[in-house]
């Protein structure tokens, strides 16, 4: 197949025009001379000035259409990675609640199964990893997690939720303040997972100690953690002032101020945050009530809140939406949302595969008009 006519975001991070050579699922060449190209070895399919860019890679969410992961059923993780798919998102690394650790490691067995049987499916969106937010978080900032399931870091339990995962943990979440040993915690686990600053009180010199103990990343950074003042620099500064840390951003429009955006991409270039989705069993379903880790949300338009406190809940918003409002709200380069929604989720999770377009990696790409409409979607090479 032969992708003509299109504006195709090429591996340095830059729009050019060109075309692109796919056989068997893989892209083979791209040329930026069209003027005598070899001739096509199947389909030709015309951009028409479309934008080509990666598939999107959504490495912290939680479900949709009305099913979350942690229903920790075959039917949940199909309907979610099906509907991630339609949404131009081709990879997925969903999250996990505060949950109890037995419900936790059913969740991690039930998605490594799932991710085994569908591994070479273009019928849904590929998944390649796990985000656990939850169980080794603060009570103060808890935001929509279930405070009765909340633990000190362990590393035993850590293990167990490794081994449930069958190699697919990616990232675990820890809040430092809330175990004195979390140095120790961190040194045992750095190399097989990362660590991640999640739903943390820290304070910056707390913070600080942890990332030289080896955390390099943070989970949706200023929502859920200690924030920025001048005397009491938190966790957000901390944060800033690594060069090894990355930071997650749930652009919405709701968690976050495109000036607090705009901020985050000046501290941490573009090389250090992706974007993130956040998004719920309520993303694709009309306003009502539903079920969060134990707790009921209430969904309002484009807002989700706990129906007890009125805490913002996550989001229902797709990852290709908060791309879109990275450029149009927020003012950051179309480039750089791209870039962000696809090649550093794919760096941060180890995926070499994926998240660019170049010779060799997986055809797993979007094509979208001018306006940021998404047109077309392909996964290893087939258009669905």
């Amino acid at each position: 197949m032969r992708i003509i006519n299109g504006t195709v975001f090429c591996e340095d991070n830059h729009f050019h025009n060109g075309c692109i050579d796919i056989k068997e699922g893989i892209i083979t060449d791209i040329y930026a001379d069209t003027a005598s190209l070899p001739e096509a070895d199947g389909d030709i399919v015309d951009a028409q000035g479309a934008y080509v860019i990666p598939g999107l890679i959504d490495l912290h969410f939680h479900g949709a259409l009305g099913y979350d992961i942690c229903d920790k059923t075959k039917a949940a993780f199909e309907k979610i990675a099906a509907f991630e798919l339609s949404q131009g998102v081709t990879t997925i690394c969903p999250a996990t609640m505060t949950l109890p650790e037995k419900e936790l490691c059913a969740v991690l067995a039930c998605g490594s199964a799932f991710a085994e049987e569908t591994r070479e499916s273009v019928s849904c969106a590929e998944l390649c990893g796990f985000n656990m937010e939850g169980p080794f978080i603060s009570p103060k900032k808890k935001g929509a997690q279930n405070e009765k399931y909340i633990k000190k870091a362990d590393i035993q339990t850590a293990e167990r939720f490794i081994e449930a995962a069958g190699g697919l943990l990616k990232i675990l979440g820890l809040a430092p303040e809330e175990s004195p040993d979390f140095e120790s915690f961190i040194g045992a686990l750095k190399g097989r997972v990362r660590i991640s600053l999640a739903h943390t009180n820290a304070d910056y010199d707390t913070a600080a100690r942890a990332i030289s103990a080896g955390v390099t990343h943070a989970v949706h950074l200023y929502n859920a953690m200690s924030p920025f003042s001048h005397r009491d620099p938190g966790v957000v500064n901390a944060v800033f002032d690594s060069e090894n840390v990355n930071a997650e951003l749930i652009c919405d429009g709701i968690h976050l101020h495109q000036s607090a955006v705009r901020t985050a991409f000046r501290e941490l270039s573009a090389e250090r945050i992706v974007l993130i989705s956040d998004s719920l069993r309520a993303a694709g379903m009309p306003d009502g009530l539903y079920e969060l880790g134990g707790q009921q949300v209430k969904k309002t338009g484009n807002l989700c809140t706990l129906a007890e406190s009125g805490t913002i809940a996550g989001s229902v918003s797709s990852l290709y939406d908060c791309m879109v409002n990275t450029v149009k709200k927020m003012e950051i380069p179309l480039e750089t949302a791209v870039r962000c929604a696809s090649l550093n989720p794919a760096r941060i999770l180890g995926l070499s595969h994926l998240g660019e377009l170049s010779a060799g990696k997986q055809a797993d790409l979007l094509l979208i008009d001018r306006e940021l409409c998404l047109k077309r979607i392909f996964k290893r090479g087939c258009s669905v």
